[in-house]
């Protein structure tokens, strides 16, 4: 693995110069569109990257952005991987670590996913304070290597409480609604039956989606600091569900979107 990270590494210097980060950013499904207030410097295909996953996903871009947002050097995943697309989770979370060895200390992550809580609707966003992984594979598994972090990292506070509240001020400042909840990982790609949707706010879940968590155990894994927020793009909690397709989980995060820009390019200039 670390031959694998230092050659992505030494591609990506290469192409852009020595650009020297000191933001990560994973943009989900629905929400690249924060990459146009990107001053953007450099982009590179992840096809192009040795070693790199590519992203199978139509909707998804699979370009890594090097710029400026908020007075801050920036590098940003147009379009993240997943399980449910046949990677495993060391291929899922390698941009992670290659993002971090290329120098960010903080790492913000965005996603669209379905509310648990009646009390959080479609197109609200939720800033996730704590998740439970339902995922089948753990990042971590295998050979640790004490050049990336300890064997068994502390994941008590996984999302930074001081991050979270000012993302929440700027929210109230620009009265956007905006609620903080347990994030619940599953592997998909199918979204939940009824009762699947009872179960996971029975266990604690506040919203459920197919991303993220792993990305955030290679972070803390790592010692960076992360945020992350989900859009949320359906219902879960209605006791008759209605179908939901793809496209309509994209356009309400498309429309959700502007708020989460908003959020997120504040909190890089605070950070």
């Amino acid at each position: 693995m670390l031959y694998q990270i230092n050659e992505a590494i030494e591609y990506i210097k290469k192409k852009t110069n020595e650009f020297k980060p000191e933001i990560g950013i994973i943009l989900g499904t629905g929400l690249g569109g924060l990459v146009q207030d990107i001053e953007v410097e450099y982009k590179l295909m992840y096809s192009n990257i040795p070693n790199f996953p590519i992203s199978t996903l139509e909707f998804h871009s699979g370009k890594l952005i090097f710029g400026v947002l908020g007075g801050k050097k920036v590098v940003a995943m147009q379009g993240r991987l997943h399980y449910y697309e046949g990677y495993n989770m060391k291929q899922i979370t390698f941009p992670v670590r290659v993002m971090k060895m290329l120098g960010i200390q903080t790492l913000f992550v965005s996603n669209a996913s379905g509310s648990l809580n009646p009390e959080f609707k479609k197109g609200d966003l939720m800033i996730i304070k704590d998740h439970i992984n339902l995922q089948p594979e753990n990042p971590l598994v295998g050979a640790n290597y004490e050049e990336l972090g300890p064997r068994f990292p502390d994941m008590s506070e996984p999302y930074k409480r001081d991050l979270i509240k000012k993302g929440l001020e700027i929210a109230a400042t620009h009265d956007i609604t905006c609620h903080t909840g347990v994030y619940v990982s599953v592997t998909g790609p199918n979204l939940e039956t009824q009762s699947e949707y009872k179960y996971l706010r029975i266990i604690g879940g506040d919203a459920v989606g197919m991303s993220t968590v792993p990305e955030v155990i290679v972070a803390r894994h790592m010692g960076l600091d992360v945020f992350a927020v989900s859009v949320l793009t359906d219902e879960g909690f209605n006791d008759v569900l209605e179908p939901v397709s793809l496209q309509e989980i994209i356009n309400t995060a498309t429309v959700a979107e502007p708020k989460m820009t908003t959020i997120l390019k504040e909190l890089i200039q605070h950070v």
